[in-house]
């Protein structure tokens, strides 16, 4: 499956931005699908998770409540919904999709990355 995230761009503190991920290539809703996000110099970590069907989702725990994970299989896209942003969420942010059988924050349970979209947070 190829993933492709759109929707970066630069924003002050406290706007909100949507990021989408369209897939294309395959059966989108047999995987969970991840976002995450690296600054550079630094290593990528996990943002949120949803399962295939959209039932379940989990978050990195500093980032619940301020971003919403979400999918539409008949349309192939899962999106990420970010408010309040702050500078430090300033990142590329990537979208993965899993094989796996649970939804997971680990990059080694991905097996396909999308190219980053950059967000960048003004202060």
């Amino acid at each position: 499956v190829q993933l492709q995230a759109f929707g970066g761009g630069l924003v002050k503190a406290g706007d909100s931005l949507r990021l989408s991920c369209k897939a294309s290539g395959g059966t989108f809703s047999m995987y969970n699908m991840g976002w995450f996000r690296q600054v550079p110099g630094k290593e990528r970590e996990f943002v949120a998770a949803i399962n295939w069907s959209g039932s379940g989702t989990f978050y990195a725990d500093p980032l619940e409540g301020r971003f919403t994970i979400s999918r539409d299989n008949a349309q192939n896209t899962v999106l990420l919904q970010m408010e309040s942003l702050k500078p430090e969420d300033t990142a590329a942010y990537y979208c993965a999709a899993s094989e796996a059988i649970h939804i997971s924050r680990k990059e080694d349970d991905y097996n396909y990355w999308g190219q980053g979209t950059l967000v960048t947070v003004s202060s």
